[in-house]
């Protein structure tokens, strides 16, 4: 389902949309991840961007 953008502004950037390919494909490249391990970190830390920015964060260190 493409976002409602009748409702600019309301505040969902904080989270990461894992069902919608074009947020977990720019989490990826942001990040230098797979898609596979954006779900993984959104299935394990849920989908709050800050607590995934972190959990990816750690993922590379540990590369």
């Amino acid at each position: 389902m493409a976002d409602d953008k009748t409702k600019l502004g309301s505040g969902d950037r904080d989270r990461v949309a894992g069902g919608q390919d074009y947020e977990v494909e720019y989490f990826a490249r942001k990040h230098g991840i797979s898609p596979d391990q954006v779900h993984q970190l959104i299935k394990e830390v849920g989908n709050d961007r800050d607590k995934l920015d972190e959990a990816a964060t750690r993922l590379r260190a540990d590369a």
